[in-house]
């Protein structure tokens, strides 16, 4: 599977690595670990990183990116990480590349790159570029090894989710013979500012749930220029406050943005990813999100939710 991956490394001397914009876990693990691998096994190679920055998983160390002019871009190697569709990856210029190469986890949404390297039995990226290292024999560093199990703790649920499996144990077995502290990972994660747990309170209070299994939380638009938080933090980092809840088996959080309301869609028992390709979104069987034009659409995606569990 990484046969072509590893010929096309070697044939370029500059590498620039992408990623999706608005960056979790798994997107800014999966970047920084593949960045180190290679300059620990490729140092005579040019290795940079390009995308918008992320507070949140800003811990990651090396995980600030390189701005490099658009000529970087002749004749080197791009690769796009955790990524499924061309307009969610971090800075377009990944096209002006000689060669592209896709490495995912999410289900197939687009073809884009000359090389695409997609597995779903994956939990994350990460444990992708993890299993890479492993199979090809690459060398890693701490500072690789440490950021790759970020992306798998997060993208797992800390290894709750089903879509962990004996394979992301194996991947992160093989991760820890590096010494790294799991507990400067787990303290990052779990150590919160005061005002983002009195966010968090303010979004359970706004929990709608229907006469179906599935609940909701809508933010219009002056709610969240209110809430003195990034977009990412209200929609991605809001949705779980609603896991976990007896009778709750899907959850939509709805955010409203000056471009459209962004969806994050998941469900503890059912594949959700349909209803979120059908408005032009993706991801996982479990966990999707989509953007959708206003609140009409976005209720009417509710809708589609509620009749998927009748």
């Amino acid at each position: 599977m990484f046969k072509r991956v590893i010929e096309a490394i070697e044939k370029y001397d500059r590498i620039i690595i992408h990623r999706h914009s608005n960056p979790d876990g798994d997107a800014i693990g999966s970047q920084v670990g593949l960045k180190n691998i290679l300059k620990e096994n490729f140092p005579e190679k040019e290795i940079y990183t390009v995308g918008d920055p992320s507070k949140r998983y800003g811990f990651i160390e090396d995980s600030a990116t390189d701005i490099i002019p658009d000529e970087y871009y002749k004749g080197a190697l791009a690769f796009v990480l955790d990524t499924s569709a061309k307009f969610l990856i971090s800075d377009e210029r990944y096209t002006l590349a000689d060669t592209v190469i896709k490495m995912d986890h999410h289900i197939f949404t687009e073809e884009f790159a000359d090389i695409e390297v997609i597995d779903t039995s994956f939990e994350s990226c990460c444990g992708l570029i993890g299993m890479f290292a492993m199979q090809t024999g690459l060398k890693l560093n701490t500072v690789a090894a440490k950021a790759l199990y970020t992306g798998m703790i997060t993208d797992s649920g800390r290894f709750r989710y089903d879509s962990t499996s004996a394979q992301t144990f194996k991947v992160a077995s093989f991760l820890m013979e590096q010494k790294f502290s799991t507990n400067d990972i787990y303290s990052n994660l779990y150590t919160d500012e005061l005002h983002s747990v009195q966010l968090r309170a303010k979004f359970v209070l706004k929990i709608t749930k229907t006469d179906a299994p599935v609940s909701y939380i809508y933010t219009t638009l002056e709610e969240a220029k209110s809430y003195n938080a990034d977009v990412f933090t209200i929609s991605r980092g809001m949705v779980n406050t609603m896991s976990d809840i007896k009778g709750i088996d899907i959850w939509v959080n709805f955010t409203e943005t000056e471009n459209g309301v962004l969806c994050e869609i998941r469900s503890s028992k059912f594949n959700i990813n349909p209803v979120a390709v059908k408005y032009g979104g993706g991801g996982h069987q479990k966990a999707s999100g989509a953007t959708v034009k206003d609140k009409a659409e976005a209720m009417a995606m509710l809708e589609d939710l509620i009749a998927l569990t009748k």
